[in-house]
């Protein structure tokens, strides 16, 4: 993040605003240092700003770096939308990028939350994507899930799931909420976290 220093933060927020092109209102802000003066006299404020639109430019050039380093060509492309932000890559051999059952790419998606996060001291939610894989995969762990969820319904005995990302539970999650006797529940810890699809009597 980048640091301003003003006589007092109003002022330093303007000063970024105006150096970001944005309103004040799109800044967020952690006050890093303030001195008091005598009578106004030496006193200044001292801040880390940013925008979006830095999350967004930090993210590209991470990848870009990243990238660059295992000598891959890629394509970027950065979608924003509130404290979301949608990733797409293109690549020569996108199979190299996603890796076994997507696994290659989810790592690429913790590595580059996890920068994001801690460099702005904040969580985005950051979907990194290669050519629509992960929207193709989300269709396929949505109507696994659903056909599951039937036989739950008919005989009534819980089915637990694969290991799968966060990613894909909350999809799943999503998508049996409103199935009649139908709940859904996370077990498991690290890389064997699981779903369990459960059926409920109390549940119409």
């Amino acid at each position: 993040m980048e640091k301003f220093t003003a006589k007092t933060l109003e002022d330093l927020l303007n000063k970024a605003a105006a150096q970001k092109g944005v309103a004040v209102e799109e800044l967020v802000y952690f006050v890093t240092e303030e001195k008091k003066g005598i009578l106004g006299l030496g006193s200044s404020v001292t801040a880390e700003v940013y925008c979006m639109d830095d999350v967004k430019e930090f993210i590209f050039n991470y990848l870009g770096e990243f990238f660059t380093g295992i000598g891959v060509d890629i394509e970027i492309e950065i979608l924003h939308e509130d404290d979301s932000f949608k990733v797409m890559l293109d690549a020569e051999n996108n199979a190299i990028l996603i890796g076994k059952n997507g696994q290659t790419l989810q790592s690429i998606n913790n590595v580059v939350r996890a920068a994001a996060n801690a460099e702005f001291k904040r969580r985005f939610r950051i979907l990194i994507d290669v050519n629509g894989y992960k929207e193709s995969r989300y269709e396929k762990v949505k109507a696994l899930a659903r056909r599951i969820a039937k036989t739950v319904q008919r005989t009534r005995v819980d089915a637990s799931l694969d290991p799968m990302p966060n990613d894909e539970r909350k999809v799943i999650h999503q998508a049996l909420a409103d199935m009649p006797h139908i709940a859904t529940q996370s077990e498991g810890e690290g890389s064997a976290r699981h779903l369990k699809i459960m059926y409920k009597e109390d549940k119409d």
